[in-house]
């Protein structure tokens, strides 16, 4: 199966809950390109980081 970025983004969002069945994540390992993994992460907790920050500030505002 080709590599595909949407599937890295899955793996990375199961990664961010700490779930995943051990048969899938292997299965996933086998089928993933490293370069989306990296981007995937840093896209992912980036955005993490600037919804708690828009979070906090919309708490704080009121």
């Amino acid at each position: 199966m080709k590599p595909s970025f949407w599937r890295s983004m899955k793996m990375v969002a199961w990664s961010f809950f700490g779930i995943r069945k051990s048969s899938e994540s292997q299965q996933d390992v086998a089928q993933v390109n490293p370069f989306h993994i990296i981007v995937a992460g840093i896209g992912s907790a980036l955005l993490l980081v600037l919804g708690l920050i828009l979070l906090v500030n919309w708490i704080v505002g009121k």
